[in-house]
């Protein structure tokens, strides 16, 4: 897509429009005496590159030419990214508003530019043009990055974790040669069950060793579940492990045998309290989450930026990233917590939490961001 067809869509300022004008005539600014401005000085839509340095001498040789000085202008750079600047103004005024905008930069000159009051969407984007960080895996961010930038974030992805195997796979093979013995097998991530499927798939067995009833601490792992055509029986009402324990109020779990295929590290919560109701829980590690190499100077780069919003979607994320750079880097940087427990996890490493998602997923974390940004 050509510069100006990128600015026409995202400023809201059309090269052509049946009531203001058909044509539209490009020119490069870069070298003034080489365009006769006497000939295109009168396009009714006038595109000009590489003009922004000299767009006073064009602007005056236009006017000189009996454009009016009154005709609508404006400059944009980097059109449709989210740092998109736009500066509009007249013919005559432009040249004076454009001190603060660098190249590399387009002006357009014509009635059209009248349209942007009524027609720009992009730069009215609540997020438009706010710096944010997201510090999930790598392969997980896409989730909260695509949402942040449909809103105009300008999204800065930090990985703090990496998401890799167990470092031994024996216990979840030896689990899943048992899987049928098991009464219900617990998933408190989307990761549990696509490492937990990975083990499945490289051995010997596979779904229709399953007799267990399945349950999902929220919603993210219960699709993560349905995507295996499998269906969840139990979910908290809140996606954190109080929520999921809540959930099994109603069930007897004496003598029953649970599977917990679960990260290298988290809270013994669940398996302790699902313990003390009579359960046999067996935990074995999934898959284990580390840190990035150079994770400490890739922080350092994005947190001197001093962003709008830094999001935070576990425990893990907090904790790797103020080993990393400390957790005076994040003082006056607003962050934003998928929930309670990393909030909780936040706040014991000394870092503010401005705001914490009502709902804990995605979606929650999203709205807190746009609450947050939005009452700056």
């Amino acid at each position: 897509m050509t510069t100006p067809l990128g600015i026409a869509a995202y400023t809201g300022v059309p090269l052509t429009h049946r009531e203001h004008t058909s044509a539209v005539t490009f020119v490069t600014g870069h070298a003034v005496e080489a365009i006769d401005w006497a000939k295109v000085g009168h396009a009714e839509t006038l595109v000009i590159f590489m003009g922004l340095t000299t767009f006073p001498e064009i602007a005056r040789r236009l006017i000189a030419h009996g454009r009016s000085p009154d005709t609508p202008a404006m400059a944009v750079r980097w059109a449709t990214r989210p740092d998109q600047q736009t500066i509009a103004g007249t013919l005559a005024g432009l040249p004076g508003m454009l001190a603060a905008m660098k190249p590399p930069a387009t002006i357009i000159v014509g009635e059209v530019c009248r349209l942007r009051e009524k027609l720009d969407w992009f730069e009215r984007l609540p997020l438009f043009g706010k710096r944010i960080v997201v510090t999930r895996a790598r392969e997980q961010a896409d989730a909260l990055a695509s949402r942040l930038g449909a809103l105009g974030a300008a999204v800065i992805e930090l990985p703090t974790i990496e998401i890799r195997p167990p470092a031994d796979c024996a216990p979840l093979d030896r689990a899943i040669a048992e899987l049928d013995a098991y009464d219900w097998l617990i998933f408190t991530s989307a990761n549990g069950v696509r490492f937990f499927l990975d083990r499945l798939d490289a051995g010997e067995h596979d779904l229709r060793k399953l007799r267990a009833k399945i349950c999902a601490i929220g919603p993210a792992t219960r699709a993560a579940v349905e995507t295996l055509h499998l269906k969840v029986d139990l979910m908290g009402k809140e996606y954190v492990a109080e929520g999921l324990l809540e959930a099994f109020a109603a069930h007897d779990l004496a003598g029953k045998r649970v599977l917990l295929p679960r990260a290298a590290v988290a809270r013994d919560l669940v398996p302790t309290e699902l313990a003390r109701r009579g359960a046999r829980v067996d935990v074995v590690e999934a898959y284990r989450t580390v840190a990035p190499e150079h994770l400490a100077e890739r922080a350092r780069d994005v947190l001197a930026l001093r962003p709008d919003c830094v999001t935070f979607t576990s425990s893990s994320t907090v904790t790797n990233l103020v080993q990393a750079a400390g957790a005076d880097s994040l003082r006056g940087i607003p962050v934003a917590s998928i929930g309670p427990i990393t909030s909780q996890t936040a706040r014991e490493l000394g870092i503010d939490v401005a705001a914490q998602a009502k709902l804990y997923t995605v979606e929650g974390l999203v709205d807190a961001v746009l609450a947050l940004v939005t009452l700056k």
